[in-house]
């Protein structure tokens, strides 16, 4: 084993990870592994059994929306599943929970559920004006709805003034059904901030973690960006759209038109006809494609329509590109 250089940086904690040789250190990588595959067996289990809850029947919930009241089975908007997360609100404080905040930033491109009929959306006992003020405060992308005059939030696990939830309904027909809740630390398995922090050698940095002796350590909470953080976070966002500025009110959102990029290309012509159908009869058919912007592919029985071509183009030449 190696003893570190002695030019560490002024910052750099004094405790680091032993040096050791390729040899050993590919050996206890291995033995990692084997923890690490045997945990992903385990996820795998714990999915399956998931696919095999029950579900209990909803009432016809009404909530607000950003067009006003909206039925819950209408949140579905024509799809068969609906993942609800009850953010925390506080009457009367300009930030919210930190927490609901930084983790509902993550999600900024929520098209990939669309293949597989869900949504994603927030839920949240704040007034639906100012639950929508704060979403775009924040630069939250999710769609935003209200509880406040509806009972659901509180049936759902999440009163006013309590904590968050994770919901996941199914829609039969009319009727939209419960499948699954989590809360606490349950709500990390769809997060990917704690999972990429899990990676580092120092990982989370919290007192109640199991770290070697010397690891910088620090209270719960601590290191974790308050609210006001991820609104300058979506200033600067805002602030690189097109030469860097960009007017008030404007949005990095693609023109009406545009073609989802992870919409899927039919594989056969009959697929193709099939979501054609979906397409022309909109929320009213079972899938209700056609009301959903990003979604609005374009299809016939031999590929994409030149409208879908020219959604496609669009997104080629306009998307936000990284820096080399």
């Amino acid at each position: 084993m190696t003893p570190p250089s002695n030019t560490i940086d002024n910052n750099q904690p004094a405790a680091v990870p032993p040096i050791v040789d390729q040899h050993t250190w590919e050996a206890a990588l291995a033995e990692l592994r084997v923890c690490e595959k045997a945990a992903t067996d385990e996820l795998d289990a714990i999915a399956a059994a998931r696919r095999r809850l029950p579900m209990v029947e909803l009432p016809d919930y009404t909530l607000d929306g950003p067009d006003g009241q909206v039925r819950l089975v209408d949140i579905f908007e024509g799809r068969w599943q609906l993942i609800v997360y009850n953010h925390m609100w506080f009457p009367g404080q300009e930030w919210q929970c930190g927490g609901c905040t930084g983790f509902t930033s993550q999600f900024t491109r929520l098209e990939f559920l669309d293949p597989y009929d869900a949504r994603f959306v927030i839920v949240t006992q704040g007034p639906i004006d100012e639950a929508l003020a704060y979403k775009a405060r924040v630069g939250n992308r999710m769609d935003w709805y209200s509880t406040a005059n509806s009972p659901f939030g509180s049936d759902m696990g999440a009163p006013p003034d309590g904590g968050f939830q994770l919901n996941v309904l199914c829609r039969v027909g009319d009727t939209a059904y419960r499948t699954y809740n989590t809360q606490g630390r349950g709500v990390e398995q769809v997060s990917h901030t704690f999972p990429l922090i899990d990676l580092l050698p120092y990982g989370r940095q919290e007192e109640w973690q199991d770290s070697p002796t010397g690891w910088p350590q620090s209270p719960t909470y601590t290191r974790w960006a308050p609210s006001e953080d991820y609104a300058r976070y979506a200033d600067n966002n805002r602030r690189q759209h097109v030469g860097g500025h960009v007017p008030n009110g404007a949005t990095r959102d693609p023109p009406p038109n545009a073609v989802c990029p992870f919409a899927r290309i039919p594989r056969t012509p009959s697929e193709a006809r099939r979501r054609d159908s979906s397409i022309a009869g909109g929320c009213d058919q079972p899938h209700g494609r056609g009301s959903h912007r990003w979604s609005k592919i374009m299809m016939s029985s031999v590929g994409p329509s030149p409208a879908a071509r020219s959604g496609w183009s669009w997104w080629r030449t306009r998307r936000p590109r990284r820096s080399r």
